[in-house]
């Protein structure tokens, strides 16, 4: 996303919030000219920005009914967990080989703001940590990609926000996944990144089932 114009990555990142914290739900039509009155934005930048949503999976477009927000369901919930599970296990593997001194000080400074802030805002905290250990594992590509998935995710958790009272020590496994990686345990630091991802998923599944 590097060559987008300033004013389509505005739009496209303002849409794209309203969509992962369900403020335009699951389903809900999408109009172009709706958000860029709303927004202040010009027409040209809120149309790009729906085009790169559509690649993300994010929006629908159907000749019949236009644009909509996609749905959300359990079967998402399976496939976005198996890829995350083996993307993340992954990145968590290349970090602790490739991890620079700056790269673990980023995760220090991470994990200690975690372990200080309410369950709404350690969203964005586990969202830039994780965007941390795929830095540090050196590979653009695997970074973008886990960058795309946690946005697909992001909405099944806010649908589950109000339950989520197992963050906090969700946050702790964090500490023994840092301290992995900083050893240069890259299998520990797989295994370790594996099961939180798959204890995350498998706790948000009960919820959304009840």
């Amino acid at each position: 996303m590097e060559k987008i114009r300033v004013d389509t990555q505005q739009a496209y990142n303002q849409i794209r919030e309203k969509i992962v914290t369900l403020a335009l739900a699951p389903g809900a039509p999408v109009n172009a000219q709706s958000l860029a009155d709303e927004l202040g934005l010009g027409i040209r930048p809120v149309e790009e920005a729906l085009k790169l949503l559509i690649h993300d999976d994010l929006v629908v477009v159907t000749p019949r009914h236009g644009l909509y927000a996609s749905d959300v369901t359990l079967a998402d919930l399976e496939q976005i967990s198996e890829m995350r599970m083996t993307l993340e296990a992954l990145s968590a593997q290349l970090a602790a080989q490739r991890a620079t001194p700056d790269d673990l000080a980023v995760l220090d400074a991470l994990y200690a703001a975690q372990k200080m802030t309410d369950a709404t805002e350690l969203f964005a905290l586990d969202h830039k940590f994780h965007q941390a250990i795929a830095q540090a594992a050196h590979n653009k590509y695997l970074a973008q990609t886990l960058d795309r998935f946690f946005g697909l995710s992001q909405r099944l958790w806010y649908m589950a926000l109000p339950r989520l009272d197992f963050l906090p020590a969700a946050v702790e496994e964090h500490l023994n996944l840092v301290a992995a990686i900083k050893k240069g345990e890259d299998g520990r630091a797989a295994q370790i990144m594996r099961h939180h991802v798959q204890n995350f998923y498998d706790k948000v599944r009960q919820i959304l089932s009840d």
